[in-house]
């Protein structure tokens, strides 16, 4: 993932280039959003609503973007999630609509143990839930360490509490599956 972004300066003013954060950026924020919410589709539009929302933010400078554009991206898709949680209780409350899958990629969401890892990232704290997406993303610790602000020497520390979290919520609404 490159680090570095285009800096232009206009009039003794500096503003971070919007295209080359995008171009540096948006491929991964979307694969990172396509699986948490198993809709590549909808990652797609939460990952132009990132941009969106960096764009219109005023931590624009370079070293910062990368970091405030995965956490954000994280907590826009970890909100998705939640409201897809809460619009499937109630279709199951209101008992008009059964769901079926329609499309391949629907049938594939419906693994019972995709939907059960994600409400558990649900009911965790929004910083334990980015560490462990991330992590299971493939970024190294000191990768995670930078995106989300946190001390480099914390990381593993934090990460095996995040696991141990995420287990004790898994164990305890589903059981030893």
């Amino acid at each position: 993932m490159p680090s570095d972004v285009l800096v232009v300066t206009t009039a003794g003013s500096s503003a971070v280039d919007l295209e080359t954060v995008f171009v540096a950026h948006y491929a991964r924020i979307a694969r990172v959003l396509a699986r948490l919410v198993h809709d590549q589709a909808r990652a797609e539009e939460l990952a132009v609503d990132v941009f969106l929302k960096w764009s219109s933010h005023g931590r624009n400078s370079g070293d910062q973007a990368a970091g405030w554009l995965y956490r954000t991206a994280i907590r826009l898709g970890l909100d998705e999630l939640r409201r897809q949680a809460r619009r499937e209780r109630a279709i199951r409350f209101v008992g008009w609509w059964s769901r079926s899958p329609r499309t391949p990629e629907e049938v594939r969401t419906t693994s019972e143990t995709q939907r059960r890892v994600r409400a558990v990232l649900t009911s965790l704290r929004t910083r334990d839930a980015e560490m462990l997406v991330l992590r299971s993303d493939g970024s190294r610790y000191d990768e995670i360490a930078r995106l989300l602000e946190i001390n480099p020497s914390s990381i593993g520390t934090l990460l095996g509490r995040a696991q141990r979290a995420f287990r004790q919520e898994y164990v305890r609404r589903y059981g030893h599956q």
